[in-house]
């Protein structure tokens, strides 16, 4: 199962005089992601170290610490709780005192730790748009069926013989979603999945 955060999530610590502010928050693509990096820009702060993992894809900035003690840690929280989607960025205000590489890796991993800890998680579920036709006759039960299995319908096209319905789905309930079709409609009817 994976899963992702359900809104922005912050957690704060201090470790010898420097402060670490962790700022979660789910995003669906890499352009959110940089948005969301944008907004948060902070020139007060000495460093904002992040790390995203956006479908399945994942990259690491270290923004200045030495290199693998800020991005790489971060990334460890995100895929240790089996995160996607999500973005978690770690400001540092320095201190005076320095850390270490070690002392690095536990500031900035155990920042995004608390943050994780601390957010809502969802299950990610995987959906897909696809689309078929159901006759007037067929209409009825296909509404009853589709609101019972909580399948959201983008459009409906009508035409003189029935409507053409385009929906998302979660792609583990296409197959059933396929054979009910071929059943009520005695194999006419096929899912067509949208690329």
């Amino acid at each position: 199962m994976t899963f992702t955060i359900a809104d922005i999530t912050t957690a704060q610590q201090d470790i010898k005089k420097s402060r670490f502010m962790a700022i979660a928050a789910p995003v669906g693509s890499i352009e959110q992601a940089q948005q969301f990096l944008a907004q948060q820009h902070d020139a007060s702060t000495t460093h904002q170290c992040w790390a995203w993992k956006i479908n399945g894809q994942s990259r690491v900035n270290d923004d200045g610490e030495p290199g693998g003690t800020a991005g790489r840690p971060i990334l460890a929280v995100i895929e240790g709780q089996q995160l996607d989607n999500i973005i978690v960025l770690v400001n540092r205000w320095y201190g005076g005192v320095k850390l270490g590489t070690g002392g690095l890796v536990r500031a900035y991993g155990g920042a995004a730790q608390l943050c994780l800890q601390a957010a809502h998680k969802i299950e990610l579920i995987k959906t897909l748009q696809a689309s078929f036709f159901v006759s007037f006759a067929e209409w009825a039960r296909v509404e009853h069926y589709l609101k019972s299995h909580k399948v959201q319908i983008v459009q409906q096209h009508y035409d003189a013989r029935g409507i053409q319905l385009e929906v998302i789905i979660a792609e583990a309930f296409k197959n059933e979603l396929n054979g009910w079709l071929q059943g009520i409609t005695a194999g006419r009817e096929t899912l067509i999945i949208k690329k």
